[in-house]
This record gives C-alpha cells, sequence and structure tokens, in this order.
C-alpha cells in the first residue's frame, strides 16, 4: 500500500508537466505565446540596432569633418604641389615642391614666421601669468564671485572686431589714450602702427586682453579640483597662502597648465584677425615694412591679394607642420611629466 500511495503522489513519467501544473496546461500557453520565428527576428534586430546605432550617432560629425576639414586639407596639399593663380583656377600647372623651396627662400616667410614667434611670445606669457594670478584671486570666497566670473568671460565673448577698433583708438599717433597717458609721464608719442616692437605689443596686448580671463576660469576649475586635504596638511606645516600657492597650488597645475600653454600657442600660430584689423588699409600687409605681419597674414596677402594659391597652400601646409611638431612636443611633455608624477 506504501508503494502504492508513493506512485499516485508522483507526476507521470515523460508528461513534461511541472508539479502543480494540470497535464496539457504547458501545450495552451505554448499556443497563446508568440509566433515561432519572432523572438529570433527581435532578438537580431536588437544586436543590429546595438552595433549600428553608436556609428549612427558619430556619423553627423565624421561627415561634417569630412566635407568641411579633411577634405579641403587634402585639396590644400594637392594645391601646395601645383602652380595655381585665383584668376585662373582651371589652369594648373605641376610644381613638385617647388612652392616650399620659395618659401624656404623668401625673406618674407621667415620674417612672418619670426614675429608669428615674437607675438606669441610677447601675448602668451603676460596672458597665462595673469590668468593665474586671476584665478588664484577668484578660488578664495570673494563677494559676487560669479558676477566677477562672467565679467572675466566678457572680453572672450566680444567679436575680434569690435575689440580690434578699441585697441585702434586707444593706440591713435594723435588723440590716443595710450599716447595721453605716456604724455602724463613725459614720454614722448609712440606711432604705434609704424613702430617694429610697438605694433607688435599692440597687437599683442589685443591678445592678452581677449583671452586672459578665458585662460583664468581654465585655473580656476583646476584650482577647485585639487583636494582640500593638501592645503590643511600645509597649513599645519606653517606655510602661508603665498607657500601654499607655490608648492601646492602650481605643483598641481601642471598638466592644465602645459594644456594652456600649447592651445595659446596654436593660437599665436594661426593670429590673423587682429593683426589684420588693427593695420587698417596695410592689414594684409602687416604694416609698411611688414612688421607684425604672421603666417596668417602672410597666407591671406599670398593668397587673397596677389592671388597666388599655390604659394598660399604651401604656407598653409608649412603651419599645419608646426603644429604637428607643437603636437608632439605637447605629447612627450605630458608623457614626461606623467612618469615624474
Amino acid at each position: 500500500m506504501t508503494g502504492s500511495k508513493q506512485a499516485l503522489a508522483q507526476p507521470a513519467s515523460g508528461s513534461g508537466a511541472a508539479p502543480g501544473i494540470p497535464p496539457g496546461a504547458s501545450r495552451a500557453v505554448r499556443g497563446r505565446g508568440a509566433p515561432a520565428g519572432a523572438g529570433s527576428w527581435r532578438s537580431r534586430l536588437y544586436r543590429w540596432d546595438t552595433k549600428a546605432s553608436p556609428y549612427a550617432f558619430v556619423a553627423p560629425f565624421f561627415l561634417l569633418f569630412g566635407a568641411f576639414s579633411l577634405v579641403p586639407l587634402l585639396y590644400t596639399a594637392w594645391y601646395s604641389l601645383h602652380r595655381v593663380q585665383l584668376s585662373a583656377l582651371d589652369h594648373q600647372s605641376w610644381a613638385g615642391l617647388d612652392n616650399y623651396e620659395n618659401l624656404l627662400s623668401s625673406d618674407f616667410f621667415w620674417n612672418a614666421l619670426k614675429n608669428t614667434f615674437t607675438i606669441g611670445v610677447i601675448s602668451t606669457v603676460p596672458q597665462l601669468l595673469a590668468a593665474i594670478g586671476l584665478a588664484h584671486l577668484l578660488n578664495y570666497r570673494l563677494r559676487g564671485s560669479t558676477v566677477w566670473r562672467v565679467v572675466m568671460l566678457t572680453p572672450y565673448a566680444t567679436s575680434v572686431a569690435a575689440a580690434t577698433l578699441v585697441f585702434t583708438l586707444l593706440y591713435a599717433w594723435d588723440g590716443g589714450v595710450i599716447n595721453w597717458f605716456l604724455h602724463f609721464f613725459g614720454v614722448g608719442p609712440v606711432n604705434w602702427r609704424e613702430s617694429g616692437w610697438g605694433s607688435q605689443f599692440a597687437v599683442s596686448s589685443i591678445v592678452i586682453w581677449r583671452w586672459t580671463g578665458y585662460n583664468a576660469l581654465i585655473y580656476l576649475a583646476a584650482m577647485q579640483a585639487i583636494p582640500v586635504d593638501l592645503y590643511e596638511s600645509a597649513a599645519l606645516d606653517g606655510a602661508n597662502r603665498w607657500q601654499q600657492f607655490r608648492h601646492v597650488t602650481i605643483p598641481q597645475l601642471r598638466p592644465t597648465v602645459l594644456f594652456t600653454v600649447i592651445v595659446s600657442t596654436i593660437g599665436a600660430t594661426q593670429l590673423f584677425g587682429e593683426p589684420l584689423l588693427f593695420g587698417g588699409v596695410s592689414g594684409s600687409k602687416g604694416g609698411s615694412e611688414h612688421q607684425y605681419q604672421t603666417l596668417g597674414l602672410y597666407l591671406y596677402d599670398q593668397g587673397w591679394i596677389i592671388g597666388n594659391l599655390g604659394k598660399a597652400s604651401a604656407i598653409a601646409w608649412s603651419m599645419f607642420l608646426i603644429l604637428l611638431v607643437i603636437a608632439a612636443v605637447n605629447l612627450l611633455l605630458t608623457r614626461r611629466l606623467g612618469r615624474t608624477r
């Protein structure tokens, strides 16, 4: 009797039904389900969507980059190897490396390269030093700190044309505020447009005014990311604010300082709007004696004033190669700083 009761309590073998489910219920459930191929079709669609969606999201960027950056870059490289005039674009002749050889033997190219380097140094060094100082002041709790940050960003939001026009009036030979200020201290007036160092200083001051606040906000964001524990440990060791700034803030800002130096150097290499508008009629020449003509102005003068697009393309690729060298130096310095930290 005991064995027969156990046999009755267990489900029949081979029925395929789970315990507690009547026989035939599983067949009814399967009958009400989706078609046999629906699950596999949806899974294939899901896998395809997972693989293809990221490419669809980034495709607009690559399309725009290819149309407006890569294609013009390659087309400029092709032009740099030909003799091309702006007035006859359909008539091209192979020149090889003649355009680059002409650049290397041109005094105007080396003068533009020297002016670009000089203006870059004059504008970058004071700009970044002032930006670090302003960021250090804003890092402390000040009244109306948000207002001061907006004020710092205002010059960057100002157009190049408006800023250059104001500075042109300030540096005017007759009636300019700068010369009036110099006269107040007994210094004679300076012809800022025609003077060699004066014109470069004037153009650099426009760049300093426009970009100091922008870099100050970058430094401020980096300072606020420094752990407070480092300052507390330095204060316990007896370090004052100046010592904390030298031994805590500056070492922690090294990657950010390197980034701003590289970005400012790239901007100085491509400097164009400020000297062009500052010079007025002779802006494309960089002054009557090319005293502040940068590589950007030299490219514009050769390509759109003289009409020698082949040589202008060679100048553009020379600037591109200079930027590649700067990027390589940035990479080496970043790796070295990463190993020393």
